[in-house]
């Protein structure tokens, strides 16, 4: 199972980004984050629907210091990583 999720808020410089990977990382899922030029935040996020409704649900909340407005999930098609980790990307 893969989801999409955009997170939007106040969701960059305050630690979303590895806050997230590192969750991920913990549920086993594979995948990336990163930013994104509007000031939200993107993942894509490969793993079993339990692991994918408990990131999702994480999401919502954040880190401390994040302030999400809105999550929105859509499925995926993008195939997972080819080392099966998670990953940090660079911002687009």
């Amino acid at each position: 199972m893969a989801k999409q999720l955009i997170v939007s808020g106040m969701v960059q410089g305050v630690g979303y980004r590895a806050s997230f990977a590192q969750v991920a990382t913990t549920l086993g899922l594979a995948g990336w984050v990163r930013n994104r030029r509007d000031g939200s935040v993107e993942a894509c996020v490969h793993g079993d629907n339990a692991a994918i409704h408990a990131i999702v649900d994480w999401a919502k909340r954040g880190p401390p210091a994040a302030r999400v407005s809105a999550v929105i999930v859509a499925q995926s098609d993008e195939p997972a990583p080819d080392d099966g980790k998670f990953h940090i990307l660079s911002s687009v």
